[in-house]
């Protein structure tokens, strides 16, 4: 059974940096394009960055270019997201996701908190 599992967020001041890091089991990971999804309150999900399966390409949401980092270790099984420079509009819960041909699956999510 396909399984993701984020861990790494938590509260951090406004300008600082936090790593997400998400883990995956049950698929073949080297197959799947990665994204990280997050939701704040009241609002919808929104899509923050992708990487393809080779980890080749990637591409970023206007609010996350040139602050967040996307990557992948296909021999770990993981997916992360550097994000650096964090403003408070950043508060929300990360979510790991996974599509491979039409299959999606998510994960729980993890709370990220920019606030001083």
């Amino acid at each position: 059974q396909a399984q993701l599992v984020e861990s790494g967020g938590g509260l951090v001041q406004p300008g600082g940096s936090l790593r997400l890091s998400c883990t995956a089991s049950g698929f073949i990971f080297g197959s799947g394009i990665m994204s990280w999804y997050r939701q704040a309150p009241e609002k919808e999900r929104e899509l923050v960055a992708t990487i393809d399966a080779t980890g080749r390409r990637t591409n970023y949401a206007d609010s996350a270019r040139g602050r967040f980092t996307i990557s992948r270790d296909n021999a770990k099984r993981t997916v992360s997201l550097e994000m650096n420079s964090l403003r408070a509009e950043d508060t929300a819960v990360y979510y790991c996701h996974v599509r491979i041909g039409t299959a999606i699956k998510w994960g729980q999510g993890t709370q990220v908190t920019v606030s001083s």
